[in-house]
């Protein structure tokens, strides 16, 4: 193993870390996000460019928006569920 892949597969380490401790759902978005890089350097390091690339849309963009997506969809509701009440 060389000092690349040895880097990436700390970046992995470190960014699976990152998102167990976010606590905050929008905080926990984006660092998933930056896991979903790192994930995506480490497949390109270890000579799969194909999964790379898929790993790049899917969990870099596609997944965090998604998430983003139902967090302002449930306070959507929340709020209105507050204005119900009053």
């Amino acid at each position: 193993m060389n000092v690349v892949q040895v880097a990436a597969l700390l970046s992995v380490a470190i960014g699976g870390t990152a998102v167990v401790f976010a606590r905050d759902p929008l905080r926990q978005a984006m660092v998933v996000g930056v896991y979903g890089f790192a994930l995506a350097a480490l497949f390109f390091v270890f000579q799969a460019p194909d999964v790379s690339l898929s790993q790049i849309v899917v969990s870099t963009v596609a997944l965090p928006a998604m998430i983003l997506l139902a967090l302002a969809k449930i306070r959507e509701h929340e709020r209105e569920r507050e204005e119900a009440d009053e």
